[in-house]
C-alpha cells in the first residue's frame, strides 16, 4: 500500500517505461475512443469527477498510467493498493482510513492494479464503502471484469475497454523516449525509422515492452565519438527474430503475401506454411494473415469446398482470441486445409463479371412482381403482381423472370467439377433443364 510516492518522478536510473510515464492526458498514446477531445473518460479526469470504475485492457496500453495521471489531478486523496502483496487486513485499514476522510469531508480515490487477482472475500470488503462513498474505486485488470470481478461490485462500476495500441501509436512513444531528456535525447542515438517500426511491430500493442526493448538495443548499441548506433544485428539478439526488420508496407510485404496466396492456389502446403512463418517471423499481424486466408477461401476454392470459409473464419477468431505466439498453429492449420481444398473461382469470376455490368449498365428498376406490396396504394400501383411463391410447388421452382428484362439469360455464375462444386453444378443444370422444358 502506498500514497502518491508511486508516482513520484524517477531517478534516471529507473527503468525507462517508469522515467517516461505520462504526467498530461495531453502526453497519453493511444486510447483516442475514451481520451479523444470531447470523450466521456476525458471529461471526467478533466473535471475531477470520477467514479468507480474499471480499465480493462491488454498489457501495457496504460491502464496504471491513467491512474497516475488521475492521482495528479484530483484533489481527494489517491491511495494506490496492489491486489498482489495485500489481503484483508490491508483493506479493512485503508477503508478505514478513506471513511473517517469521507466524515471529514475529503474524497478518498482508490486504485487497485490487477483487481482481478482478488479473491471473493476480499472483493467483497470493498463492497459497502463503494455503496456509501467512503471510496471511489479504479480497478485496473488484464481479465474479463463479468468473469473475474463480484457482480455486486461490477455493477457498481463504469469499465472502459482500453485497446492495444496501434503500431503508429507506439512509434510515437519510441520517439519521444528518443528525444526526451528523461529519456535517450542527451545520448545521440542514430537509430533509423525501419528499426523503430520493427520495435513496434514486436511490442505487438504492449508500449511497456516497446520501451523495455528499445532500451535493450540502445544499451547493446555501438558506441561511436559521435554517438551511439543501434545496428541491426544487435536489435536482432533483442527481439530475438531473426527476420523482424522487414518493411512491412514495402515490396517485401507484398512479395510475401503473394507468395502464400499462389502457394495455396498450387495446392502446395509446405510452401505456403513456409510463407506463412516468414510473415510471421518478419512481425507480421497474424489479424491480417488470417484476414487474407478469409479472401482466399471464397476466391479460391468457393463452391469446390465452403467448408474452406468457416475454416478460415475460425483461424481468424482463434488468432483474435490467442494472439501470438499460440495462434501460429491456428493459422498453420487454415492454411493447410486451403491449400489442400479442391480449388474454383468461379465464385470470383461471377462477382467481377457482375461488377462490370452494374457498373457500366443502366440501373434496372426492381421488376414490379420482386417487389413487396405492404401498403394499399403499392397494391393498386401492382407492385408484387405476378411473383410466383417457390414453396408452393412440388419442386420449388418456378418460372418467374428475376434478372432485370435487360439482363434477360445473362449468366454470372459457372460452376466447375471440382469438389463439391461438382454437386452444385449438376443441381443448377437440373434446373435450367427444368425451366427450359416448362417455357
Amino acid at each position: 500500500m502506498e500514497q502518491m510516492t508511486l508516482f513520484d518522478d524517477r531517478k534516471q536510473t529507473a527503468p525507462l517505461a517508469s522515467r517516461l510515464r505520462p504526467a498530461t492526458l495531453e502526453d497519453f498514446a493511444g486510447q483516442e475512443h475514451l481520451l479523444g477531445e470531447g470523450k466521456m473518460l476525458r471529461q471526467l479526469i478533466e473535471r475531477d469527477q470520477i467514479s468507480s470504475m474499471i480499465f480493462w485492457g491488454p498489457p501495457g496500453v496504460g491502464k496504471t498510467t491513467l491512474a497516475s495521471i488521475i492521482a495528479n489531478r484530483t484533489k481527494a486523496d489517491f491511495i494506490n493498493f496492489s491486489a498482489v502483496t495485500s489481503g484483508i487486513k490491508e483493506i479493512k485499514e485503508v477503508m478505514n482510513q478513506a471513511e473517517n476522510s469521507r466524515r471529514m469531508g475529503v474524497r478518498t480515490v482508490l486504485f487497485v492494479d490487477e483487481i482481478h487477482r482478488f479473491n471473493k472475500a476480499q472483493q467483497d470488503a470493498f463492497l459497502p464503502f463503494v455503496e456509501k462513498g467512503s471510496i471511489v474505486l479504479i480497478g485496473a485488470t488484464t481479465e474479463n471484469p463479468s468473469f473475474e470481478v463480484n457482480a455486486a461490485l461490477l455493477s457498481r462500476c463504469r469499465v472502459f475497454v482500453l485497446k492495444a495500441l496501434e503500431e503508429a501509436d507506439l512509434i510515437k512513444v519510441l520517439r519521444h523516449a528518443l528525444t526526451s531528456p528523461a529519456g535517450f535525447g542527451p545520448q545521440n542515438v542514430r537509430i533509423t525509422d525501419r528499426q523503430v517500426e520493427a520495435i513496434a511491430a514486436f511490442a505487438n500493442g504492449d508500449a511497456r515492452t516497446a520501451l523495455n526493448t528499445l532500451e535493450m538495443a540502445v544499451t547493446n548499441g555501438e558506441i561511436s565519438a559521435d554517438g551511439l548506433l543501434v545496428t541491426d544485428e544487435g536489435l536482432e539478439q533483442c527481439i530475438s527474430r531473426k527476420s523482424l526488420l522487414y518493411d512491412k508496407n514495402g515490396e517485401e510485404h507484398y512479395n510475401l503475401i503473394s507468395a502464400l496466396h499462389k502457394s495455396m492456389r498450387n495446392s502446395d502446403p509446405d510452401a505456403a506454411i513456409y510463407w506463412m512463418c516468414r510473415m510471421l517471423e518478419g512481425g507480421e499481424n497474424p489479424l491480417y494473415i488470417a484476414r487474407r486466408l478469409i479472401r482466399f477461401a471464397s476466391e479460391d476454392v468457393g463452391m469446390a469446398d465452403s467448408h474452406a470459409l468457416q475454416v478460415a473464419v475460425a483461424a481468424y477468431q482463434a488468432c483474435h482470441f490467442l494472439g501470438m505466439p499460440e495462434c501460429d498453429v491456428h493459422l498453420t492449420h487454415a492454411v493447410t486445409y486451403l491449400a489442400m481444398a479442391p480449388k474454383s473461382n468461379a465464385l470470383y469470376t461471377a462477382c467481377e463479371m457482375c461488377k462490370q455490368d452494374v457498373k457500366n449498365m443502366r440501373a434496372e428498376p426492381v421488376p414490379l412482381n420482386l417487389r413487396n406490396a405492404p401498403t394499399k396504394l403499392m397494391k393498386d400501383l401492382e407492385y408484387g403482381k405476378g411473383y410466383e411463391y417457390a414453396h408452393d410447388t412440388v419442386e420449388k421452382l418456378t418460372h418467374m423472370q428475376c434478372m432485370p428484362e435487360s439482363l434477360s439469360g445473362r449468366v454470372y455464375y459457372h460452376p466447375t467439377d471440382q469438389g463439391e462444386e461438382r454437386a452444385v453444378k449438376d443441381r443448377l443444370n437440373e434446373i435450367k433443364a427444368w425451366k427450359s422444358d416448362r417455357r
